[in-house]
């Protein structure tokens, strides 16, 4: 039996070459991690030597040798043909009887007297290696009962070594195929079809970020969501606020869950449709999620690697299980500071956007496949446009440019696939079979953050490698970028950078919530009904609607906070004028028509009047939700356009009564210097703020007397204009006597070489730059320090 069978109590990693990659991962994690209360349900593993014991017996090594040496490697036009016949052999083969009673006998022992529900699942003696995880290639069969439907469902495992996608993956890897065998993990089942399972990574699986556990989960069983056939929930947690036991979830998005997939009978498996009530429910607790983060945590430490897990949930008892846990693909090897990247020439009409699977663009033929039996009509660098992708697919898909899916998510098949392959895919499009014609030219977009987008035609693209490990930083000008969309936070933390200088709150406002926050406030008394009906469908999970404002406020900010942590992260409070706060859902009820938005109501002078103080009472909750619940204290805040000293002592009480106290737990408020009293009154600003931040853009308009709105007279806005750089010298020199910090944020320094060179010679402490300019906005600060200056104006403030 020793030779046969082994318990997974009995097996180490070390096993893979007796019991395969999936059964050594699942003894790893019960003998290793037991003690830090990781479940993982118990089983034991078939061996290679009896898969090779199987072959023996039924002399089937030399044939199935024979009949692979005629696969056609060129174009694989028979590889259908060569992977039924070889699975035949294996299923019409004699099940050796010693084989069967070591399996059966294991089997009792598992179970006692009344035979239990197990799954049975493939593992090949070379799978789930960090080179190559062959993921999918094999099967697995669920709820297995009784001795007969045990060894069936074994001798499937066996012939499953030879689908045609295993055959085509081996080829593709160059593993030499009687080199591998296959052995069977019988593990008691998990009713996850009675409640909910999913997936999860140990890194940000787009950008390889460390310090992300990525959980996804649908209701139950998992293959729909490693088939891609549902959209599911996602759940991002942040490992440093885990380890200081705080609320580390920063970001999560419900997915539709459309379908469930459950036990048609006690072998066979259904989908049906979700009902209303589960499809508007996470699936998770945040308790659940944060405990699955651990436990995912503790085996990446354990394996030494980033990990992809599979977990479930037992309808039954409530408890969670790992089920599965392989090393990650992907990212571990790769050179993270070796980053290429993608921009389109021109945005293009749009047709279908979902989540974006990568960082790459890719333009071609769209061609609409129905299913894999439609492959002979894809040619190599099309794009395929499918509902969902199975295991089935993998020989069709690399053969294409790109993926587009109806259905699926970040851990769909779909999505692993494309990332092993180096192409983009869009996953959970829900219509993207419908509205993309097939033979139609499109470029597939990834490169624009965590929405991906098809557009109309072959849009050209630019193509850039860059290698950040070469890139050296300033030694004294920070430089920081500016940052408005948290879909982008975990690659742009990947840029040399010092932190984030401007985090602009207006593009979460609009993107995450679009709802006016006073129309929130006041809910109950909204008079425009269609707004109010809207905003209802928009918070139908919050019976509190202010709480919706401040939680996708707080997930926004949190998602930056966490990319930069422990660097700063300085938020600007909302900064809208009128003009821009009316187009917000409910805003026309609350906002003031004004002939000049720019030079009204607006910064610091809203947010302790009574038309909008509580509105920024929830920007306050939400920032404090990040720095005091997640414990990401690396965010400051900023104050905009504050006009008086008077009034930033009004805001800085409003903050403190929102338990956004300056000095606490490190809390910095900095204003920004964008209006000339800032700088003639520097040093009383400096009394009650912690710093400046030069807004060049509003300083130069209110110098010049310049409306930015205006196009009649934009030809005259300059910031190189020797009165608005004048101003600028003065506010740093005025910020210096006062011992204030102070930086500035905006296009010029990278622009113009002289602008850097003028505020380095000025002891800025830091300049702040979108990033598409950050790497010549750090070559022009470093040509500065070394004394490359570039001539400029004279520009000394008269004592």
């Amino acid at each position: 039996m020793d030779t046969f069978i082994k318990p997974f109590s009995a097996i180490r990693m070390t096993d893979v070459p007796e019991v395969g990659g999936k059964n050594a991962s699942l003894g790893e994690m019960i003998s290793g991690l037991q003690d830090k209360g990781i479940r993982v349900p118990d089983g034991f593993a078939t061996t290679a030597a009896a898969f090779r014991y199987f072959l023996d017996v039924n002399q089937l090594a030399s044939p199935l040798q024979t009949l692979l040496q005629t696969l056609n490697r060129r174009d694989y036009s028979n590889l259908a043909a060569i992977g039924n016949a070889a699975r035949n052999m294996i299923l019409t083969a004699t099940f050796p009887d010693d084989l069967r009673q070591a399996i059966l006998a294991a089997y009792q022992q598992l179970s006692g007297d009344t035979p239990a529900a197990v799954a049975v699942r493939s593992s090949a003696t070379a799978e789930d290696m960090p080179q190559a995880s062959f993921a999918g290639q094999h099967e697995s069969f669920l709820n297995i009962q009784g001795p007969a439907a045990l060894i069936a469902a074994v001798q499937r495992c066996y012939a499953s070594l030879y689908t045609d996608r295993a055959i085509k993956y081996r080829e593709d890897n160059h593993y030499e195929h009687s080199k591998v065998a296959l052995c069977a993990g019988i593990q008691q089942m998990v009713r996850a079809d009675l409640a909910c399972s999913g997936v999860g990574f140990t890194l940000e699986p787009e950008s390889g970020f460390r310090d992300i556990v990525l959980l996804t989960g649908i209701w139950g069983l998992g293959e729909n969501i490693v088939q891609g056939a549902v959209v599911p929930d996602e759940f991002y947690v942040f490992k440093p606020s885990l380890y200081q036991n705080k609320q580390a979830i920063v970001q999560r998005k419900k997915g539709s869950k459309a379908q469930m997939l459950i036990y048609g009978d006690t072998t066979t498996t259904t989908n049906i449709a979700t009902p209303p009530y589960k499809q508007a429910q996470y699936v998770l607790s945040d308790e659940e999620v944060m405990q699955l983060a651990r436990w995912a945590i503790d085996i990446e430490r354990h394996y030494q690697c980033p990990m992809d897990i599979e977990w479930a949930k037992d309808g039954i008892s409530g408890k969670l299980y790992l089920i599965q846990a392989r090393p990650e693909t992907i990212h571990s090897r790769q050179r993270p500071q070796l980053v290429t990247s993608y921009q389109l020439e021109r945005k293009g009409h749009c047709i279908v956007s979902g989540e974006a699977i990568g960082d790459q663009v890719a333009s071609g033929i769209a061609r609409v496949l129905a299913s894999p039996a439609d492959g002979a009509r894809l040619k190599a660098g099309e794009i395929i446009i499918t509902t969902n992708t199975s295991p089935d697919w993998d020989p069709l898909l690399k053969k294409a440019a790109a993926i587009v899916t109806d259905s699926g998510g970040r851990t769909s098949h779909a999505a692993i696939v494309a990332r092993e392959q180096g192409v983009p895919a869009i996953t959970g499009t829900q219509q993207g079979t419908a509205v993309i014609q097939d033979g139609q030219a499109i470029t597939v977009s990834c490169c624009e953050g965590k929405t991906g987008f098809v557009y109309e035609e072959a849009i050209p693209f630019e193509k850039k490698t860059f290698d950040y490990s070469q890139v050296k930083m300033p030694e004294g000008t920070a430089a920081m970028l500016i940052i408005s969309d948290p879909e982008k936070a975990f690659r742009l933390a990947l840029l040399p950078n010092d932190g984030v200088g401007l985090l602009r709150m207006e593009f979460i406002i609009t993107h995450a919530i679009g709802i006016h926050p006073m129309a929130l406030v006041k809910y109950d008394a909204l008079r425009d009904l269609a707004a109010k009906e809207k905003i209802a469908s928009l918070t139908a999970d919050y019976r509190n609607k202010e709480q919706f404002f401040i939680d996708r406020l707080a997930e926004g900010i949190a998602t930056i906070a966490a990319a930069f942590y422990p660097k700063d992260v300085i938020v600007r409070m909302s900064d809208f004028k009128t003009n821009e706060y009316r187009q917000l859902l409910g805003g026309k009820e609350f906002e003031p028509r004004e002939e000049n938005p720019m030079l009204g109501f607006r910064g610091a002078s809203r947010y302790y009047h009574p038309l909008y103080q509580q509105g920024f009472e929830l920007e306050c909750a939400a920032v404090k939700r990040v720095r005091n619940d997640m414990g990401l204290t690396n965010v400051k805040t900023m104050i905009p356009f504050c006009r008086t000293v008077e009034e930033g002592r009004k805001v800085l009480q409003v903050m403190s009564s929102c338990g956004l106290k300056q000095g606490e737990d490190g809390l910095e408020v900095y204003v920004m210097a964008e209006i000339p009293s800032n700088v003639l009154d520097a040093a009383q600003f400096a009394a009650i703020f912690d710093g400046f931040s030069i807004g060049s853009n509003d300083l130069t308009q209110l110098t010049l007397g310049i409306d930015r709105d205006s196009g009649l007279i934009a030809n005259l806005f300059n910031e190189e204009d020797p009165a608005a750089m004048r101003m600028i010298s003065m506010m740093l020199q005025n910020a210096k006597k006062a011992g204030a910090k102070i930086g500035l944020c905006g296009q010029a320094p990278s622009d113009i070489p002289a602008f850097a060179s003028f505020l380095v010679e000025h002891g800025i402490d830091s300049i702040s730059f979108n990033p598409d300019a950050l790497l010549k906005g750090i070559e022009n600060i470093r040509n500065a320090e070394a004394g490359q200056s570039i001539p400029h104006p004279p520009l000394t403030v008269p004592s």
